[in-house]
Parts: structure tokens; sequence; C-alpha cells
């Protein structure tokens, strides 16, 4: 943990255009070390056009900068990305130790994994909670809950710059949602690096943010989660009663 970490991610004036129609409208926010953002809005709000926009997969207009502990910009950013659907062939033999030993190096996986790197794949599981029996265990035959922790490790190894949680728990049940947020929410001041997290629930996002930003192709509202969670913005954005949830 630094206690002292500079490190941020600022999305300036960022547009972005698709057959004419804009999807993006001059969005600007910054999420610092520390800080778990909830990204919130309705279906076709832009969300997944931002992530694609961070992740560099598509063209944007305005600027995505990076600083790391100390402040300085960092020009190639690492970026740490648990996607919300993983599409793998279940029937592949393909264990959870051959993804995060992959991960660390160019060695093929069919020559075996050294005990350096299997020790290092079971400490990054140590980290998100897991224990080293997953190691050995198929990537089709974890429970949701279980492939979750694995790509969160995966996406911590090496620690990015930025980690993008995208819906990250539509696979779990709702007690184990409840542990993984729970999981993101202690670990938020731990790593240097600050945390961006799309969701769709919200009950969820209120007890592991920080902050909210509500998007509706441009920043409706942002701040304090709980204020952003209570706001007129989100509840008509939701469909939800203007007196409660």
């Amino acid at each position: 943990m630094t206690d002292h970490c500079q490190c941020s991610v600022t999305v300036r004036d960022v547009c972005v255009k698709k057959g004419g129609e804009l999807l993006l409208d001059h969005v600007s926010f910054t999420v610092r070390h520390g800080e778990v953002a909830a990204l919130l809005g309705r279906n076709g709000a832009g969300k997944t056009t931002l992530l694609k926009a961070l992740l560099g997969r598509i063209p944007y207009t305005g600027e995505i900068s990076f600083h790391g502990p100390d402040g300085a910009a960092i020009a190639k950013p690492r970026i740490g990305y648990v996607p919300q659907n993983m599409s793998f062939d279940r029937s592949s033999p393909v264990t959870a130790a051959d993804l995060l030993c992959a991960r660390m190096g160019r060695r093929p996986v069919w020559l075996g994994h050294g005990k350096r790197r299997l020790e290092k794949a079971a400490s990054l599981l140590a980290a998100v909670g897991a224990g080293p029996e997953l190691l050995e265990k198929r990537l089709g035959s974890l429970s949701g809950g279980e492939l979750q922790r694995v790509l969160l490790a995966f996406a911590l190894a090496p620690q990015p710059d930025l980690l993008l949680l995208d819906e990250p728990v539509s696979a779990v049940d709702r007690k184990g949602a409840g542990v993984f947020y729970s999981l993101i929410s202690a670990m938020r001041r731990e790593h240097d690096m600050p945390v961006l997290l799309v969701s769709h629930d919200l009950a969820h996002v209120e007890d592991a943010a920080t902050r909210a930003i509500l998007l509706d192709r441009r920043v409706v509202c942002s701040g304090p989660a709980a204020e952003v969670m209570k706001s007129a913005a989100l509840r008509e954005a939701f469909g939800l009663p203007k007196g409660g949830a």
C-alpha cells in the first residue's frame, strides 16, 4: 500500500462517433488511487463504448491519460480487464495454472510450469481470496465465482495502471456477488491503481464503490457513490420510484 500514491486515470472531453451518431459526448472524469468508481447507466448509455476507448480498441477524440504512483505520466499503460463473459471451449484441458503461468512469460504451457511460476500463481490466487487447489482445475470446471477470481488474478499480474471490471459478477449468485465486491472493496487501497466498475447491481455498487458516474452518452452526474445513488437522475435512468428504491 502506498500512502501518498498519485496514480490516476483521467478522461477528458472524450467523444466517439459511429455512422454519424454521437455515442459519447465530451465525457470527462478522473479516478484516483484508493477509489472504486462505478460506471452506471441504462443499456445504450455508452458504458461499453467507453470501456473500448479506455482499452484502445476504438478511435476517439479527446484525451485519456494515465499517471503512476509518483504522478508521472504513463505513455503505455497496463490495463487489467475482467470481462462480463469469457467465451471458451469448456471441454478444453486448459487449467487455471496454465492461464496464470502463461501470463508470466512466453514458455508454452505444454512444456509444464516451473516451481517458481506455480508459487507465483498460487500467491496471485491467494491475493484474490482463492486457494491453490484451483490451479489444477480446468477452466471449464470452475464455478462462476471461481472463474471470476481466476480472471481477477490474471488481470492483476502484472499490476495494472487501471483495473476495469465489466459486470464482473454476471454469472455469480447474489451471495457470491457480495463476496466478490467485498474483496474489491478490501483491495482498493492495497494496490497502486484506480478501479472502474461497470455494474447494474445498484445494491452491491453502493456497498463496493466509493464514487459513481452516471452516464448517458455524457456524464449526467458524478460524485460520492451514496449521493449519486440517491439522485433523481439515477432514479429516472433506472426507472426507480422517486421516493425510494
